[in-house]
This record gives C-alpha cells, sequence and structure tokens, in this order.
C-alpha cells in the first residue's frame, strides 16, 4: 500500500510508486512520466551528497523553467537540504543578496547565466560549488569554487540521505519587498505539502488535468501548480513565454485543464481571441496575487462560459489562504472567499479583537500553512510571526500566527474581502483610499488595458493620488479624459492629482504583478510641479 506524502520529494515518489508510467513533466517536446521524474530527482539528490552537502544547507537554483530546475528543487530537500528558487529575471546584483543572504552553499544555474555572475559570485563566501545545465562551453570556476556538469554530476554513485521529518526547514523563498531588499521567506516541508493538499482539494485536482505552470517557481503560487498536480498526480507544463500569446497557444497545444494567473496577466489575455474549443479542456481558471478587476472577470467568463472560476488570495509567509468558490463569483465578485481547507482566517484590530461584520481589520491566519519566518531577520519575524492574543495563554509554547499586513473586512457570512496592504494605502486629506478602489472604476470605463494608482508624498494632502494607464488597442485614450471620468465617478478625496496614459505594458516586479514602487518612484516629484 502505497504511504501518503509527509515530504516534498515524496509527491513525485508517491505517486510514481501507483502510476510510474503516467505523464508527470512536461517542458518544450519533453515529457517526463512520474519513475522518470522521480529517478531524476533521486540522481541530483545523490550528486549533492556526493558534493558533501551538510543537512539544512542552502541550494540556490537560477533558471528557468526547465526539467532541471525541478529535479533540483525537489532533489535538493530530497538530500536534506535547503532550495532557493531565484527568479530568473532578476539581476545579478539581485541574485547576489540572495546568494549571501541565506548562505547558499551550491548553486544551480546555466553556463550562460553563469558568466553574468562571475564578479557576483567573488562576494558569495559560502559558495563552494557550482552545478551548469549543458549548453555553452563549461566556463572556469573563480578561485575557491568547483564547477560540475549536471550530466556528470547525476551520475554520482547512489548515497544515503540526510534524514528529514515535516517540521525541517524545506525552502526559502524571497519575496519582492514593498521596500528595501527583498526578505526570505522560510517554509516547512508540512508548510507546502499541506498546501498542495489544501489547494488541490478544493480545485478538485485529479489524475487527468493538465495544469500550466505559467508563474514563476520562485513564486509560492507558481510553485503550488507543481505541487498540486504532482499531489494529484496530474500532468504539469513549464512554459517560459514572451508575450501573452504564447500562453494560449500553450493552453490550445497542450490542451490544459487548469490555469492559474495574476491580474495583469489575465487582462492581457483578455484582449485576444480565444478559440471557442479552449472552454470544452480548460476545467478552471483561478487568480491569485491581487484582486481581478470586474471587468476583466466579466470578458473572461464570457469568452469561457464553462470554465470556472476560482477568486483565491495567499501570501508567501502562509503559502495559501483563501478562495471564493465559483457558484460564488456571480453573488460576491469582489470576494477573496473564505480560508482554504485546514486554515483559519481571523480579521483583527489593533489591540488583537476580532472586528465586527464589515469592519476593516488586518488578515491573520494560523494553521499548518502558516510559514516559520524570515531567514535571518529577527525583528521582521517578530513584527509578522507572533502569538494569537488570548488564545490558549497556559501553552509554555504557544501558537504561532502570521499577521500579513493586509487590509480586509469579513460580511456577516463569513466572505472576505480585500482592501489594500497597509503598505499600499494611499493616506490622502485625512482619507486612507486602498489603490482597487481607484483602478476598478478605471477599468470600468473598457478604455484601459492596464492601470496602477499609488500615493506620492504631498505637502498639503499628505500624499497625492496618481494613476497611470495604458489604453487598449482600440480605444483613443487621454489623461483629460480619464481625468474626467474619474471626477465624475470618484468623491473629490479619491479623484487623481495626476493622470498619465502611456504606451506599452506598465512596470512589472519579479512576480508578475504591476509594480507600484516603481511608479511611484519615477513620480515622486509631481506632487511639486515637477513633470516626469
Amino acid at each position: 500500500m502505497t504511504q501518503e506524502a509527509n515530504l516534498l520529494h515524496e509527491l513525485i515518489f508517491r505517486t510514481a510508486e501507483r502510476v510510474p508510467d503516467r505523464p508527470a513533466l512536461t517542458h518544450d517536446e519533453t515529457t517526463l512520466g512520474y519513475a522518470q521524474l522521480a529517478e531524476r530527482v533521486g540522481r541530483f539528490a545523490d550528486g549533492l551528497m556526493t558534493l558533501g552537502l551538510a543537512r539544512g544547507e542552502r541550494v540556490g537554483i537560477y533558471l528557468e523553467k526547465r526539467v532541471e530546475m525541478v529535479a533540483a528543487a525537489f532533489g535538493a530537500p530530497a538530500a536534506g537540504g535547503v532550495f532557493v528558487p531565484i527568479n530568473p529575471l532578476l539581476k545579478a546584483e539581485q541574485v547576489g543578496h540572495i546568494l549571501r543572504d541565506c548562505n547558499v552553499r551550491v548553486l544551480v544555474t546555466s553556463p550562460e547565466r553563469f558568466a553574468l555572475l562571475a564578479e557576483t559570485l567573488a562576494q558569495c563566501h559560502d559558495l563552494r560549488h557550482v552545478v551548469l545545465t549543458e549548453g555553452a562551453a563549461q566556463p572556469s570556476a573563480p578561485p575557491g569554487l568547483a564547477c560540475h556538469g549536471w550530466g556528470a554530476l547525476c551520475e554520482s554513485p547512489q548515497a544515503t540521505w540526510h534524514r528529514v521529518i515535516d517540521i525541517d526547514v524545506l525552502a526559502i523563498l524571497y519575496t519582492s519587498g514593498s521596500t528595501g531588499r527583498p526578505k526570505g521567506v522560510v517554509l516547512s516541508h508540512r508548510n507546502m505539502v499541506a498546501g498542495a493538499k489544501s489547494v488541490a482539494s478544493y480545485l478538485e485536482n485529479n489524475r487527468d488535468d493538465v495544469l500550466l505552470a505559467a508563474l514563476p517557481l520562485s513564486f509560492d503560487a507558481g510553485f503550488s501548480q507543481l505541487t498540486t498536480a504532482f499531489h494529484a498526480g496530474a500532468r504539469a507544463v513549464l512554459i517560459n513565454y514572451l508575450v501573452p500569446k504564447d500562453v494560449l497557444n500553450a493552453i490550445v497545444r497542450e490542451r490544459v485543464t487548469g490555469l492559474t494567473a495574476v491580474p495583469p496577466l489575465w487582462i492581457q489575455l483578455t484582449q485576444l481571441k480565444w478559440p471557442a474549443t479552449v472552454t470544452e479542456h480548460l476545467r478552471y481558471i483561478a487568480n491569485t496575487g491581487g484582486r481581478m478587476p470586474f471587468e476583466t472577470l466579466k470578458q473572461l467568463r464570457s469568452v469561457l462560459p464553462r470554465t470556472r472560476v476560482f477568486l483565491m488570495y495567499g501570501l508567501t509567509e502562509a503559502f495559501r489562504a483563501t478562495y471564493l468558490p465559483p457558484e460564488e463569483v456571480d453573488r460576491r465578485p469582489d470576494s477573496i472567499g473564505k480560508a482554504i481547507p485546514n486554515a483559519e482566517v481571523l480579521v483583527l484590530r489593533e489591540d488583537g479583537t476580532p472586528c465586527a461584520p464589515n469592519e476593516p481589520g488586518e488578515l491573520v491566519q494560523r494553521g499548518a500553512l502558516v510559514g516559520m519566518g524570515y531567514w535571518n531577520d529577527p525583528e521582521k519575524t517578530a513584527e509578522r510571526y507572533r502569538p494569537l492574543p488570548g488564545r490558549e495563554a497556559g501553552l509554555v509554547q504557544p501558537e504561532i500566527a502570521v499577521f500579513s499586513g493586509d487590509t480586509v473586512r469579513m460580511d456577516e457570512e463569513g466572505f472576505l474581502y480585500f482592501v489594500g496592504r497597509r503598505d499600499e494605502m494611499i493616506k490622502t486629506s485625512g482619507y486612507r483610499v486602498s489603490p482597487n478602489e481607484v483602478e476598478e472604476i478605471v477599468y470600468g470605463t473598457q478604455l484601459v488595458a492596464e492601470c496602477a494608482a499609488f500615493g506620492v508624498p504631498h505637502p498639503a494632502l499628505g500624499q497625492a493620488i496618481v494613476l497611470v494607464a495604458t489604453p487598449k488597442a482600440t480605444a483613443e485614450l487621454s489623461a483629460q479624459q480619464l481625468l474626467a471620468i474619474c471626477r465624475e465617478r470618484l468623491p473629490v478625496y479619491m479623484v487623481p492629482a495626476h493622470v498619465a496614459v502611456r504606451e506599452g505594458s506598465l512596470p512589472r516586479n519579479p512576480n508578475g504583478k504591476i509594480d507600484r514602487k516603481a511608479l511611484a518612484a519615477e513620480f515622486a516629484d509631481i506632487a511639486q510641479g515637477k513633470t516626469t
């Protein structure tokens, strides 16, 4: 009888025991069955042991989505190490910060990426080994650093891996952060495996599913596409897309049944012509990483009438948090739903007491998915991860919950509504304004492709609201036109002080979300009468 998975790599190994020949992972023209994928994971784990990887040492992975990336992410913890996925969009300086911050011992990358890191790696004093995928000529290693080819390393003798249990550290996921450098969120095997089982249960994932991994695997929601697929015995398809059309083509080509994306990608996908046949196999779509605009949701449901829509919310610090069942979308399309299975979500005041219905407060999550804190940052950890006030006071070691920093409200029926991130809330004229409130009105015009609202310092208002938008390909749009609409549909204190219209896409952070921080820096002087 096959045992249940408790550790990350067991999601693959246990499924391989049940259905060894079932397809597990597709990248380009290559598809691996579960037994083949399990073998590659095991071989990489053996290779790490020959390098002398100690229990709990960090293995950085700086690769685009490919088979080696998945084998390394599951193989490092199988050996007893901790994997650190690094977004392939990051530049050398940002990569160097991550490698130094969590003392990465082994780095997995490509020869091309390795060449770009030459100067940075000289400052990474804990790094001892680099594993390079096949490709260009193998570059020479700087002093003190050994380079190994992926193929040769995976031919290492079979080894005994370190003993691992479910509360051991599994991964460090670096968040983009609203201020300062990225923070490393520490997750255990238990966090990720419980998350996989929870998400797969409400999405009703099964072995016939094909999940498209369009989001970065360094992003918790992106990596969740792998964990839920492997738990269910489904097939995951890796895609490194250049334009949204690539995503749509992959959905059609691979007959994808489930796609999770962030609002900016959904907005772009609604501007494409979807084949009518897609709805025959696309069983569900899911949104995460911010509220999906009503207009975008309406367009998606129009072109995908048979596809179920799951509106989700999650934070890296607890992997996943809430979802709205598809049957509730018509009744409350602006809700992020209720807690996912095996989690509890609370809305608390600053003094720790529960908020009344519809009273805004901080979202707090407890349960098996709550992470272990921030790597090497006790102050930030103490700020976000702390005991729930008034809970089980007699416990010597009280339960730790995660305080999200997000403002939400809960209605009388227990459904949650996202108000905004505390660090993104705009404080203007004595009011607190959520950027989503302004953006929702602008998307409702059906004139914009993308938009972002944010605050910039203002001597009289505290902060002035700035709105930046891009026009739809078929629409004429001017800043004056948008400003007039805002004055017509918004209260005076929510009307932007400055509106800018530009072509192209708005800047993204490494997880694909619109980067309000970068835009705020660009328009920082607008309140002083300077133009950008």
